[in-house]
């Protein structure tokens, strides 16, 4: 079960402004890319269920969060179906990311509580996902829209949160440009989790980056 409930999550969401997203396969491996995400200073990590078994790679690194790094928050992205997203839940999600908007998926976690936030594209979409109980909104890809649509967005509905995911980099053009838009919080992956030039994670960079983006933003927001 959950450890967070739905306002708690969203509320490290908006104050640390990062969601760091990340699947490996090996168990090992990413509880040592988890590690250097939580010293880096993340508090949440979107675990990208897109493998083989990925719910037993999950189920270890709740595990080893709950023993190991008290106050992380493990999510899973990628989920598809309710189905999915009720199994990711059992085994401790405490959020719940989807490519797409997709109302069995906020019936799931509506149930029980747990933050869903779903891809979505067009200021319909966004209203349709506020209307089923959605606290911050997905806006993927977000390299497709850019800030100038959060900007859009926030016009008519300056109350909604949006957290773009795919076109955000570690930089501080970036992180300015998405968050003088208006997101309340920004998803990163590849571009945050490093590797080195032999195509191995290489944890302190990754935990280097973390801290200079959570940074950034503090700054942006100040």
């Amino acid at each position: 079960m959950a450890q967070f409930t739905r306002l708690e999550v969203a509320e490290i969401m908006k104050s640390t402004g990062l969601v760091p997203l990340f699947y490996n396969s090996d168990i090992e491996a990413s509880k040592k890319v988890l590690k250097a995400c939580y010293d880096g200073g993340a508090r949440l990590l979107e675990f990208t269920a897109r493998g083989d078994f990925a719910h037993e790679v999950f189920g270890e690194l709740v595990r080893y969060a709950i023993k190991e790094l008290p106050g992380m928050v493990m999510g899973v992205g990628s989920v598809t179906d309710a189905a999915a997203a009720s199994r990711f839940m059992a085994l401790g999600a405490n959020f719940i990311v989807t490519p797409v908007l997709r109302e069995d998926i906020a019936i799931a976690c509506n149930r029980r509580k747990v933050l869903w936030s779903p891809g979505c594209g067009t200021l319909s979409e966004i209203a349709k996902a506020e209307e089923l109980g959605c606290e911050i909104v997905k806006l993927f890809p977000g390299d497709i829209y850019g800030p100038q649509f959060v900007k859009g967005i926030k016009g008519p509905q300056p109350w909604t949160s949006i957290m773009p995911t795919g076109g955000v980099s570690p930089t501080k053009e970036s992180i300015e440009a998405w968050f003088k838009a208006g997101v309340t919080c920004v998803g990163m992956g590849s571009k945050l989790i490093a590797k080195d030039a032999n195509g191995q994670f290489d944890y302190a960079r990754i935990e280097e980056l973390i801290r200079f983006s959570i940074r950034l933003i503090q700054d942006v927001k100040s």
